[in-house]
């Protein structure tokens, strides 16, 4: 296991700190008004590249060109922020960037990717098979295989969860998105390293709840589908080290509804003017879920994206929820 203790943090932070500066958390009155409790946002929508991930990729880029010098490019897959932040970090050390993502993918994040530098593929119907077939891609061409979680990951993305902790004091609860894991593994190993007892909540979508039910059953659950618009974290597979981590660190799971996802990024827009794509607004949807629960309590929500398709925002700022088709070029 990577040290994953404050002063290993610290440094991580401090690297991730020379590229990309502190996300502001706020604290917004018509936001926490709505929610009944005293409600701070943690903006990793502030990010480069729009959400959490570009962290990670600093210092998994790092450790990768300090432990394989020889390796000249890289490959993974995505549905979009992982790859924006691979690539851009990638780029910027001099290496390739090959990113496969499933067919439907969001257009814009596409466009984003290939904008730091990326060379596309599309491939699959959904995550999963996006990164079947990048695995595969990467021992036919030597490519050097990212994952969606690694613990050099972890160590980056755990720097939002000190700059958070470290500026609002005692959290009661923090909620918090789970796709592949690292996220999640970030805020706890923030606030393990700390010392806090703030309670931590995984947030799932209620179409893609394979972590959930993996959480419940104790092992590894696998769902059919992933039929979400907040693609983010649409996974059908629950990663096997993330879930050894967070699974006895959490203190539970919730999962929301497409609906309930909508409803919280036009709460977002209303509240805040901020922008939230459908995984980014997942951790407010469960505190809307939890309202009562969490009633008077000093709560904090992670924004973790604001990489939404212009055609989805507009449907869901007009009152609506996109559904995601589910042929097989389109599921998600």
């Amino acid at each position: 296991m990577t040290d994953f203790s404050l002063a290993s943090l610290r440094a991580a932070a401090d690297l991730v700190h020379g590229q990309v500066p502190s996300t502001p958390q706020y604290a917004w009155p018509l936001l926490s008004q709505r929610m009944g409790c005293d409600l701070w946002v943690k903006h990793e929508n502030h990010t480069p590249a729009g959400a959490f991930k570009v962290r990670g990729a600093i210092t998994y880029i790092d450790w990768l060109r300090r432990t394989h010098p020889q390796v000249s490019g890289i490959i993974t897959a995505t549905r979009g922020n992982h790859g924006q932040a691979q690539a851009r970090a990638a780029s910027a050390a001099g290496l390739s960037v090959t990113i496969v993502v499933p067919h439907g993918n969001a257009q814009e994040k596409n466009a984003a990717m290939r904008a730091f530098g990326a060379t596309l593929i599309e491939h699959g119907a959904d995550f999963d098979a996006a990164k079947a077939e990048a695995i595969r891609l990467a021992e036919a061409q030597g490519l050097f295989m990212v994952p969606a979680w690694h613990e050099e990951l972890v160590r980056g993305v755990a720097s939002y969860g000190l700059e958070l902790f470290e500026a609002v004091a005692d959290i009661d609860t923090v909620y918090v998105p789970v796709g592949c894991g690292s996220g999640v593994c970030g805020v706890i190993a923030a606030r393990d390293a700390l010392g806090l007892k703030t309670r931590v909540v995984a947030v799932v979508s209620a179409h893609a709840d394979a972590a959930k039910r993996s959480f419940e059953a104790g092992r590894i659950v696998s769902s059919e589908s992933a039929h979400t618009f907040a693609d983010g974290v649409a996974v059908r597979t629950p990663v096997e080290e993330a879930f050894a981590y967070y699974a006895s660190r959490v203190d539970r799971f919730v999962a929301v509804s497409d609906d309930e996802v909508a409803q919280a990024v036009r709460a977002y827009w209303e509240d805040t003017h901020n922008l939230a794509e459908g995984a980014g607004a997942v951790a407010l949807a469960a505190l809307a879920q939890e309202k009562e629960r969490m009633r008077g309590k000093k709560v904090a929500v992670i924004l973790s994206g604001g990489n939404g398709d212009r055609s989805q925002m507009a449907e869901i700022l007009g009152g609506g929820t996109p559904r995601v088709a589910t042929d097989e070029r389109k599921t998600i």
